[in-house]
């Protein structure tokens, strides 16, 4: 069986339930390069998500929508902004299929890491969440299987948080801080880590 509506529920179900968790942690490390308030963004999103859950329509894109709408309607900061950009675009890319293989899963990171591009003109690089969801895209291609591809995903994040930790942020509002940045994981990498965690740990 590949992803279908009622697996994907279950997966976000895990990722807000994580997100709410790591809420404070998220602040503090957003408030060393940002604004202080990816914890309290990420959290509105998680438990707007969790309160539609269940029913689960079995169109994989009209479930995505439904997240989409989740998260436009408690939040309209940049990283719910990204957030609702990407499952937007997934909510068309998978418009009207009930099942996906998971070999697909790196043509769906890419979707969302092109609308992701487009809409915040960050690029690869510049030590942002495109970074993470791009190495998990190279990492997972050619995988079919979905324990395989989360371990694969997993572990390439780990490793592009930890080459560019050293780095400075060239992107977003971190970039203000240019050198001082450097040293300092970018809170949207940690938070598509924990997010990628929480289904690992299910």
């Amino acid at each position: 069986m590949g992803l279908t509506s009622n697996i994907l529920a279950a997966s976000f179900s895990r990722i807000a339930s994580k997100m709410i968790t790591f809420g404070d942690e998220l602040n503090s490390l957003d408030a060393k390069i940002g604004d202080g308030d990816l914890g309290v963004t990420l959290t509105r999103c998680a438990k707007a998500v969790l309160e539609i859950l269940p029913p689960i329509p079995e169109d994989i894109g009209m479930a995505f929508m439904n997240y989409v709408q989740a998260v436009t309607k408690v939040s309209g900061a940049s990283f719910a902004t990204l957030l609702a950009t990407a499952l937007m675009s997934l909510a068309k890319a998978t418009k009207g299929r009930t099942e996906i293989p998971w070999s697909e899963i790196p043509d769906l990171l890419n979707v969302a890491n092109e609308a992701m591009v487009a809409r915040g003109k960050a690029v690869r690089g510049e030590k942002t969440v495109i970074d993470a969801v791009e190495a998990a895209r190279v990492a997972t291609m050619g995988l079919s299987d979905p324990g395989p591809i989360l371990e694969a995903a997993n572990n390439a994040v780990h490793e592009v948080i930890e080459k560019m930790r050293n780095q400075p942020n060239k992107a977003g509002r971190a970039r203000i801080w240019g050198e001082k940045s450097v040293g300092l994981d970018d809170p949207g990498m940690i938070a598509f880590k924990l997010m990628l965690e929480s289904l690992k740990e299910s």
